[in-house]
C-alpha cells in the first residue's frame, strides 16, 4: 500500500462523518490566514476554527508573494473576506539564512540555477510579519478596508502571540 492509498483510505473514513454540505465559498468568519507550510502548525485547531471558517493560504515561511496577492484579491473582492491574519513561527527554516545560501544549496544538490528565486528569508520573525503586513497594506491591488493582524506561533508550545503592527 502506498502513502497515497493510505490517504485515500483516511479520506473515506473522514467522508463518512463529514458534517454536511451547507458550507458556502464565503468563510463564515470572513478571514484569510496566511501562514507557513510547516507541518507543526495546525491553523484550524490553533485558532479554534471549524471547517468553513477561514481561507487558509500556506507557503514556505508564510510570506507575501505574488500568488498570495492573487489569492487575497480573489478572497476579498470576489468572496468578500475582510480580515487577514499573517502568522509566522518560531524555528522556521527560512530564518537566519540568505537567498544566496538557499540558491547555493539548490545548485549543489540538484545542479539547478535558482538565482532568480527570492525565497524571502529573514533574520527577525516579528519584523518579517511586519514586512509582510506592510506589503499587503501597500499593494495597489488589495482593498483598503481589509483589517490586518500579525502573529508569531511558537512550535514548542502551540501558543500564538500578537506582533505589533508596522509603523
Amino acid at each position: 500500500m502506498t502513502l497515497f492509498d493510505e490517504l485515500l483510505e483516511a479520506n473515506a473514513r473522514y467522508a463518512q462523518t463529514f458534517p454536511g454540505t451547507d458550507l458556502t465559498v464565503m468563510p463564515a468568519r470572513h478571514i484569510v490566514i496566511l501562514t507557513c507550510m510547516d507541518a507543526r502548525i495546525e491553523v484550524v485547531d490553533a485558532f479554534g476554527l471549524a471547517v468553513g471558517d477561514a481561507h487558509i493560504l500556506r507557503n514556505a515561511g508564510g510570506r507575501v508573494t505574488d500568488d498570495v496577492i492573487r489569492s487575497l484579491l480573489i478572497s476579498s473582492d470576489i468572496v468578500g473576506t475582510r480580515h487577514v491574519a499573517v502568522i509566522h513561527h518560531t524555528q522556521c527554516g527560512l530564518r537566519d539564512t540568505t537567498n544566496e545560501q538557499l540558491q547555493q544549496h539548490i545548485q549543489d544538490e540538484r545542479e539547478i540555477d535558482a538565482a532568480a528565486i527570492d525565497f524571502r528569508p529573514f533574520q527577525d520573525t516579528d519584523e518579517s510579519v511586519r514586512e509582510d503586513i506592510a506589503l499587503l497594506e501597500s499593494s495597489p491591488l488589495l482593498r483598503k478596508d481589509i483589517d490586518y493582524a500579525g502573529f508569531v506561533y511558537d512550535v514548542a508550545n502551540g501558543r500564538m502571540r500578537s506582533v505589533a503592527p508596522p509603523e
